[in-house]
């Protein structure tokens, strides 16, 4: 018999995470190495758990999270709504909880790109009069 999975993907900034929700014992996988090793800092740990803490399910399922793009804290953003995602899918029930939480929106805050004539997105070059 094959074993049940649910599929969620996540993005912010740069960032995208597939991540894959297996009924288990609460272990989370990230690229192939423990969350533990893969972040560096706990707050970053606790971002991705929110949505299983929000919905009680934090001890049964695991994740496998492949993630690319961005740095930390974006990665981590985009694997929480993977995750809420992936919950939605398993159980359409916690919607409410997830969309009141505001794990369900794609955060859309991106970098802005740099324009013509100037040094950065908005900084202009130095003023002078002659």
């Amino acid at each position: 018999m094959a074993q049940v999975q649910y599929y969620g993907t996540g993005r912010r900034k740069s960032s995208t995470a597939r991540v894959r929700l297996v009924p288990g014992t609460g272990q989370i996988t990230v690229n192939k190495r423990d969350a533990e090793s893969y972040f560096p800092y706990e707050t970053l740990r606790m971002i991705i758990k929110q949505p299983l803490v929000a919905t009680e399910t934090e001890g049964s399922y695991d994740l496998l999270v492949t993630v690319e793009g961005g740095g930390f804290t974006g990665q981590a953003g985009a694997i929480r709504h993977g995750v809420a995602r992936a919950l939605l899918e398993a159980d359409p029930e916690y919607r409410a909880t997830l969309k009141r939480a505001g794990y369900l929106t794609r955060d859309s805050r991106m970098k802005e790109r740099k324009k013509y004539g100037l040094k950065g997105a908005r900084r202009a070059p130095q003023f002078s009069k002659r």
